[in-house]
This record gives structure tokens, sequence and C-alpha cells, in this order.
């Protein structure tokens, strides 16, 4: 008769240590998912930054074929280089952000505070494509360089790149408005 009994209580005692140990595992799971983004967001600025269109921008193949044309904000200040796209909720997909600087020089960008996914472009002075970092991610503080000196940075939506079939050699001719 103790045979019996002692068989309930051990099943028992096992599926009593199973739950507590998938307990305790759901636990570690859970405490260690990154919360990041989602706090991240809501700590950005609820502001609206509205789209302010200064120019536009056409990418080209290296014979000058046409592949796709994109609205953008010139960014030629130390505080607009800086702010970028900051804080932007969203884009639009045939918009973008030009980077200008006065120097060519190994470039790097972050994406601290920026909640959009982007690809980066790299541009040097001939207006050729020597970099491109295709969707970043956002909030990342790493850091994503050119592996050419650049002149020019032009950001775009993540995937943009991909979806027209962009890739470095490429060329880009602007205008500003």
């Amino acid at each position: 008769m103790s045979k019996n009994k002692s068989k309930p209580k051990s099943g028992f005692v096992k599926i009593v240590s199973a739950v507590i140990i998938l307990a305790f595992i759901l636990f570690i799971i859970l405490f260690n998912i990154p919360q990041t983004s989602k706090r991240q967001v809501t700590n950005v600025k609820q502001t609206s930054i509205k789209f302010q269109k200064d120019g536009e921008l056409t990418f080209q193949k290296i014979d000058g074929e046409y592949i796709s044309k994109i609205d953008i904000e010139i960014a030629d200040t130390d505080e607009k280089r800086t702010r970028g796209l900051m804080d932007r909720l969203s884009m639009e997909e045939n918009r973008g952000m030009l980077f200008l600087f006065s120097y060519e020089t190994i470039q790097s960008f972050w994406m601290k505070n920026t909640v959009l996914p982007l690809d980066i472009i790299f541009v040097n002075r001939e207006h050729e494509i020597v970099t491109i970092h295709k969707h970043t991610v956002p909030f990342d503080t790493g850091s994503y360089p050119s592996t050419k000196p650049a002149s020019m940075v032009v950001e775009v939506n993540a995937g943009y790149t991909e979806t027209y079939g962009i890739t470095e050699g490429d060329k880009i001719v602007w205008r500003r408005n």
C-alpha cells in the first residue's frame, strides 16, 4: 500500500517542480527581453517635425541612367547635421535628407534618437556612392562609418536602396530649391 501512496506524491512533486522551473524560466525570459524600443519611442519628443523640401535628389547609374528621385531636406549646418532625422516618427518613401560637409573624409553616423530604420548612403566629391549601410537599427548608438572618404550623406527609409537597386558606384545629382 505504501508503494501506491508514494507514486501519487512522487508524480505531484514532479509536476510542482516542473511548474516552478517553467515559471522561473519564463520570469528570466521576460525579465531579459529588451524593453528599450518601446521605452525609447515613448521618450521621443511628441512634437511633430514636418518635412521641409529644400531640393531634389536623383539617383543614377554610373552611365547616367535614371534610377529614382526623392525630395530632400538639406542639412548643411552643424545644428542641422546633428539633428538629422532624429525624433521623426515617419517619412514618405520619396523623401530623404542630404547632409553636406565642407570637407571629404571618413564620415560616421549613428541612430541615437532616430525612430525610423534607415539606409545611410555615403557619397564622395564626385557624387559617387562609396558606402551604403542598409536597414540601420533605430536608437543604435553604434557607429555606421563610410569605407571611403565622403563629403555628402543621404538618408532614406530602410529598404529604399534595395527597392530601387541603388548600389555603391552609382551616382547622385541634386539641386536646391
